[in-house]
């Protein structure tokens, strides 16, 4: 792509040999990719689990041993692996491609002419561009500078920009804040400053999870629990069976009925339903388990500009002093704002309301931070300068430059006023004044003040409503900006937020972590904050157990988007925020954080609540296999009994619930309330069930009619559980429920379901013996819902499970 041609001044570059020469040797401006996990990576994350290998060691065994209907609990194993692998997959190939679609450019100059190319194609040696606002994307050394400043506070933290000039050092993923130049890069791809930071920066790390430690815990108990009971159960089936095919089948039917398998699949589901529902709000959710994160966010820390505000500005007032003519003020500040090649907000802004009224400029004097204004002559129409009134009004005004040495001193005391009365509303004031001629280069000003200007930043239109929903939501919000405190306040204040405590200066933050977290607790409004101050406020609330969510779009985010329990990256942003953060706003707007907090919130609260169901599997299960080989008789169920059971009192039904609607915030302590009510409705199911099978062997049933009798018991208490986990009952609920046992029926009454599941119906007596049995668990288990709250997952008797 090509851009205007070089002018006699600026360096003629490399030629197209020694760019091809420089391509060749790999000196070119490419770092490792390290957006994502390679496909490789993420198939061997999802196959090779604990979960796996469990299920997939007993799969084989059944394979070989057994009936196919025995094996179908293989099923789930491999849906659950699949699930994960599309969905990470999936995700890697949006952020791929929103890389390549937001890829910036630069202008470089080859074969004595300017070339605009992407960042990727510069090369060792390249000459580049340095404009304002521009991002330096390779170290190097600088060759010609007019005014030129660099923003390094993306790096070093150091917020005043830096004066550049010939021979100095420039760093990759620092900015251009005023003047314009060129330099030569020396350091590229890896070896660029940036680069080196984003490499650490990019190693893959999983969101916090409790819910995933939590699953991890109990498989890993069961992990443990598998080898002696497995033991005890291999042996009291060899000697209660009399064949070896049999007592595998029984070994694998217990073992395998101890995983919670659904509750990974359950889950997975979950997750992915979640994240295809945020796709189509323009949210990239790049890890399932990023969606927990979203549910148990407590506080939201963000900036101000871009999030609550827009990024431009706008002139909020134009005040002239005494006896300045209002036209004329208009018409110089069009003028000024015109012959800013490379304006920058402030410009913008002044751009935006004043026309330009063609005045041709004489001279030029760019802004800088040093100086604090820049200006510009026009002739008969005058000399002009516009900056921060601290610099002008601290200066003796030139009264020969705008009338009387009186009125001068007149305006400039009622300019000091307004500036005060200005600044306390949160604006930036500008001073106007006019000189003679033009002011030395980088020497103090003297003009005479003819006029304030009041500009201010834009709120975006739905900052109120989307900080009202949090608030509602009980999530606090903290804003950290790299603006001055007051200025910071002042928005705050027009969009709601009660900043607890006056604005803070983070430069003076207090060193003692103690202190700090309690600053950073009391306080929601934070200027002048830098990036590893960021990381530290992080933290801070992280230590007064808050879950953190932090959004940011820069290089400067990075550290605290990562230290952050979960960051949230604007689709425009830097790509390195992009690829450490587990969740993207790909439409960067502030506003899309509602949305995402709402299905966090549903996903993980329904994931919590079925969790009871299949843990309290897991629990009679375990008690099954050794309650079988304690007594040595045959395993209660095959493979496909345990199958059917589960399907139709677990595994289906919490596909269901875990998509109902659901806004509770996810709490601490998943485990624990999962346990609560797992164990004793586990035990109990397990009493029963060994109760009725005992019932029918006593009576000298045929096996295959004991096992029926089990399942049948098993089925009905399974089902109480459900109906329990799912209250409050509403029409929905009562006919998933129904649902389910109408299916079961049709299994035991079909014949061909009763033959293909194994199952033939005892003689009545027995039959009524293990309902009767079953509905005296159920019993019990209603008895201690309703007058107890230790059996609630939620421990409070007065709440329902389903909210």
């Amino acid at each position: 792509m090509s851009a205007p041609p070089l002018t006699a001044r600026h360096p003629p570059g490399l030629t197209d040999a020694e760019v091809a020469t420089r391509v060749a040797d790999g000196r070119v401006n490419r770092a490792p990719d390290g957006t994502s996990r390679s496909l490789w990576m993420i198939v061997r994350a999802n196959v090779l689990t604990r979960f796996n290998a469990i299920l997939g060691t007993l799969l084989v065994v059944i394979l070989t041993v057994g009936p196919l209907q025995d094996a179908l609990f293989g099923i789930v194993l491999v849906t659950n692996t699949g699930i994960g692998i599309y969905q990470e997959w999936k995700a890697k190939r949006t952020l791929d491609r929103l890389t390549l679609l937001t890829a910036p450019v630069v202008v470089v100059a080859r074969n004595g002419e300017r070339r605009q190319i992407a960042v990727g194609d510069v090369v060792d040696g390249d000459v580049i561009e340095l404009a304002q606002g521009t991002q330096i994307v390779a170290d190097g050394a600088v060759l010609t500078a007019d005014g030129l400043e660099v923003d390094e506070s993306l790096l070093s933290g150091e917020s005043v920009p830096l004066e550049k000039h010939p021979d100095d050092q420039v760093l990759s993923g620092s900015f251009v804040t005023a003047g314009q130049g060129w330099y030569r890069a020396d350091r590229v791809g890896p070896d660029s400053y940036a680069n080196q930071i984003a490499a650490e920066a990019r190693q893959f790390s999983l969101v916090r999870s409790e819910l995933r430690r939590g699953i991890d815990q109990i498989l890993g108990l069961v992990t443990w629990a598998i080898v002696p009971t497995a033991t005890l159960l291999i042996i009291s089936q060899m000697r209660s069976n009399t064949s070896l095919p049999g007592a595998i089948r029984g070994t694998v039917a217990g073992i395998g009925a101890m995983i919670p398998e659904g509750l990974v699949l359950l889950t997975s589901i979950a997750f992915t339903a979640g994240v295809l529902r945020l796709s189509r709000r323009n949210v990239l959710v790049q890890e399932l388990a990023a969606i927990e994160g979203l549910a148990r966010v407590d506080v939201v820390c963000t900036d101000k500009t871009g999030t609550i505000t827009e990024p431009d500005l706008e002139v909020t007032e134009v005040v002239p002093l005494e006896g300045a003519d209002p036209d004329e003020v208009a018409a110089a500040l069009g003028a000024l704002a015109a012959a800013d090649p490379e304006p920058n907000a402030s410009g913008r802004a002044l751009a935006a309301a004043c026309p330009s009224p063609g005045w041709a400029p004489t001279w030029r004097v760019a802004f800088s931070s040093a100086r604090r204004y820049s200006g510009a002559g026009f002739g008969d129409h005058g000399d002009w300068v516009i900056g921060a009134p601290s610099v002008m009004l601290d200066r003796p005004p030139d009264g020969a430059a705008g009338g009387s040495a009186d009125r001068a001193d007149r305006r400039a005391r009622d300019a000091a006023g307004l500036v005060d009365a200005q600044s306390r509303r949160g604006r930036r004031v500008l001073l106007l004044g006019r000189t003679r001629g033009r002011p030395e280069h980088d020497g103090p000003v003297r003009a005479a003040p003819v006029a304030l200007v009041a500009i201010e930043e834009r709120v975006r239109p739905n900052a109120r409503a989307t900080l009202d929903y949090f608030a509602a939501q009980d999530v606090t919000v903290k804003v950290m900006s790299g603006d001055d405190p007051r200025t910071v306040g002042a928005v705050a204040a027009r969009v709601g937020i009660d900043p607890g405590t006056a604005p803070h200066d983070a430069r003076r933050l207090p060193d003692d972590p103690d202190e700090l977290a309690d600053l950073v607790e009391g306080t929601a409004v934070f200027g002048r904050v830098g990036p590893q101050q960021k990381q530290a406020m992080v933290r801070a609330l992280q230590a007064r157990g808050r879950t953190v969510a932090m959004t940011g779009d820069g290089v400067n985010d990075v550290l605290a988007l990562k230290e952050a329990d979960l960051g949230v990256a604007m689709g425009s942003g830097a790509a390195v925020s992009r690829s450490v953060a587990p969740v993207v706003l790909l439409d960067s707007d502030f506003a899309g954080l509602p949305p995402v907090l709402a299905e966090g919130r549903r996903v993980i609260a329904n994931v919590e609540r079925v969790a009871n169901l299949f843990v309290t599997k897991t629990v009679y299960a375990t008690l099954l296999a050794l309650s079988v080989g304690v007594l040595h008789v045959p395993f209660p169920f095959l493979p496909r009994h345990l199958t059917i059971v589960s399907s139709l009192t677990i595994g289906i039904p919490a596909f269901f619930l875990a998509l109902a609607p659901n806004d509770r915030r996810a709490v601490p302590g998943f485990v624990g309330r999962v346990l609560r009510f797992a164990v004793p409705g586990g035990t109990l199911a397990a009493v029963a069930t060994m109760s009725a099978y005992g019932l029918a062997r006593s009576q000298g049933v045929a096996q295959i009619e004991a096992r029926t009798t089990a399942t049948i018991t098993l089925f009905v208490v399974a089902l109480w559980v459900l109906a329990i986990l799912a209250r409050p009952t509403d029409a929905w609920r009562l006919g998933l429920e129904a649902a389910m046992a109408g299916l079961f029926l049709l299994v035991l009454l079909v014949p061909w379901s009763r033959h293909f599941f194994a199952l033939n119906l005892p003689p009545p007596e027995i039959t009524v013996g293990a309902v009767a049995i079953a509905a005296a668990a159920a019993g019990l288990l209603e008895l201690a819902w309703r007058a107890t709250g230790w059996l609630r997952p939620d421990g409070d008797p007065h709440a329902s499970v389903s909210r």
